[in-house]
């Protein structure tokens, strides 16, 4: 066939990913997770993720979704252009989609359309094929873009967006918004595939119009003092947050006044179980109302959660259950079990041990596992009972490996902005495979390296433990060397870098009982810092924890960052309190 044109094809593109579908006034919100939501409260990022967890529940066994090129090419752009940026190492998701439209490449012409397709049909799939593959950097993908271009006779150039004002943005949002289903999808006239596809490039505008990075940094102020905390300052301490928990409680739920928050609540419950038995009756009798409330908000596939963060809730409750010891809660803990080994990034999702999220968790819903939820996840999974050595630790291992920087163990590669990201040196850990939190150290030859940082690494070396690696494992010493070179109980190590003066401060309370949790897996009672002093780790833990709380109500809160909804004296809380409860200084 004759070349076609690309420039007047390209002005119809844009035209179809910038306008405006709707021209309607707001209606009644057909999603139950945002009726009662205003604009200005949407996480947007939050919710473009539920979005794209529909997509993916859409895609054929051949990889198409919708069995067609033309919506394959949206569902893809949705992929890469969310605020994720999705990329063929993320999953068959995308993978197998992106070799759908390779594989529907016409030989000749370079053309990429579906069988039995007339002249416009093949024009429209090629030019929706071509704005898809332009967002993927892939060797593989480049090379059947290159080749698709042949079958236009002009070089491609992207026309530019206009751009939007925030008043314009809220507005547009909460027309789209006005018209979601209550799975996360928006039907439309070309199907609901498509039309959730434009949402979430939407969405998306919208979000870094609504939501700018904040320039302006606060001030942080550097951690109280503490000396060492024996058992009985410790139990005492325990039983202050207990009773600020249960005082702020609505009889064992929390959370919003008439809302209560599954997560929190689980969180909630337990910390206070942390406090030693014989308990008062009053603090059992809302252990025990709680729990039976998180039972009943278990679903037909074992997951227990309110609508979100399946991964995440699911976990916190089974490890507030089995903390009970209650036999009367042991199906529920199994069925849980099951649903998180269902949710690891493995070969029942289509998964091979070659892609990049292999043996991972994520949060249940974006799509791209990583370290913080897989330690939850692996936590949850040894508390129900499973044993060191089940396939899920195992296949667990696999991505532990990418996010430690060990080079020995982690030769992943990742082009990412004009950059190689690669594994440092150091045997610590970032976030998720070629992914830091801390940010990223630049060699000199412009090969970018994942910072590893303090609460990550601790998780590593959980993960580590639960996989059933010895000391004497090349990749444990690795990890416990970084640990030991870094030991600190002032801030989350690893941030030292960042412009930041709180980023130290972000996730304290989340890494001091990660740090906890994972010295007493270990099993070590002293810990050799960098400089050679041996440090009695639990009786610092506890001081430092302890140092922290409030005098007035016995709660905590991460007064420098609250970051990580450390801001919210429930959670903060509940993280001192599980924090003291596993490293409680031994009688």
């Amino acid at each position: 066939m004759s070349q076609i044109r690309l420039g007047s094809l390209l002005s119809l593109a844009a035209f179809l990913l910038l306008s405006n579908p709707f021209s309607i006034s707001a209606a009644s919100c057909t999603d139950p997770l945002v009726q009662e939501a205003s604009i200005d409260d949407l996480d947007l990022k939050s919710e473009i993720d539920r979005s794209i967890r529909w997509l993916r529940s859409k895609q054929a066994p051949d990889g198409s979704y919708g069995g067609s090129v033309k919506n394959t090419a949206w569902v893809l752009q949705a992929f890469a252009m969310s605020p994720r940026k999705y990329t063929r190492r993320d999953g068959p998701f995308v993978s197998k989609a992106l070799d759908y439209l390779a594989e529907n490449q016409d030989k000749t012409s370079g053309g990429i359309f579906n069988a039995g397709a007339n002249d416009l049909d093949r024009t429209v799939q090629s030019t929706l094929a071509w704005l898809a593959l332009r967002q993927f950097h892939d060797s593989t993908s480049d090379a059947v873009r290159v080749k698709l271009e042949k079958y236009f006779n002009s070089t491609p150039k992207p026309s530019a967006r206009k751009p939007l004002a925030p008043d314009e943005a809220k507005s547009e949002l909460a027309k789209w918004m006005a018209r979601r289903k209550a799975d996360a999808s928006w039907q439309g006239p070309d199907g609901s595939l498509i039309r959730t596809s434009e949402a979430i490039i939407s969405l998306t505008r919208f979000r870094k119009v609504l939501s700018p990075p904040d320039s302006i940094y606060r001030s942080a102020s550097i951690l109280p003092k503490f000396s060492d905390a024996d058992r009985k300052t410790t139990i005492d301490s325990l039983r202050r947050g207990a009773l600020f928990l249960i005082a702020v409680s609505d009889d064992g739920l929390w959370g919003a006044p008439g809302k209560p928050e599954l997560g929190t609540t689980a969180m909630a419950l337990g910390a206070i179980q942390e406090l030693p038995e014989p308990r008062p009756a009053e603090v059992q009798r809302v252990i025990d109302h709680g729990l039976d409330w998180l039972v009943a908000h278990q679903d037909k596939d074992g997951s227990i959660h309110d609508g979100k963060l399946k991964n995440y809730l699911t976990s916190s409750s089974i490890l507030a259950l089995a903390k009970s010891g209650d036999p009367k809660y042991a199906e529920s803990i199994e069925r849980a079990r099951r649903f998180l080994v269902a949710l690891q990034a493995d070969e029942g999702e289509g998964y091979t041990d070659g892609d990049l999220y292999y043996g991972g968790i994520g949060y249940g819903g974006d799509e791209r596992p990583d370290l913080s939820n897989l330690q939850m996840a692996l936590e949850a999974l040894s508390a129900a009972g499973t044993e060191t050595g089940d396939e899920s630790f195992t296949r667990a291992l696999t991505f532990l490996e990418r996010v430690q920087n060990r080079s020995e163990s982690n030769d992943i590669e990742i082009r990412s902005d004009g950059a190689v990201i690669k594994s440092g040196n150091d045997g610590g850990a970032g976030y998720a495979p070629g992914e830091s939190k801390a940010g990223f150290e630049t060699l000199p030859d412009g090969t970018k390296v994942p910072r590893s940082y303090g609460s990550m690494t601790y998780a590593l070396l959980k993960g580590f433990i639960f996989a059933g690696l010895p000391r004497d494992d090349p990749r444990m010493q690795a990890a416990w060397k970084w640990i030991q070179e870094h030991y600190t109980l002032d801030v989350n190590p690893g941030f030292e870098h960042s412009e930041d003066p709180t980023a130290p401060y972000q996730g304290l309370y989340y890494y001091f009982h990660t740090m906890a949790r994972a010295l007493d897996l270990y099993g070590a009672e002293e810990i050799t810092d960098g400089s050679g002093k041996k440090h009695a780790w639990r009786q610092q833990v506890c001081g430092r924890v302890i140092a922290m709380q409030r005098k007035d109500d016995g709660s905590w809160v991460n007064e420098n960052a609250p970051r990580w909804w450390e801001g919210n004296p429930v959670l903060a809380t509940s993280y001192a309190m599980l924090t003291l409860g596993a490293a409680i200084p031994k009688d």
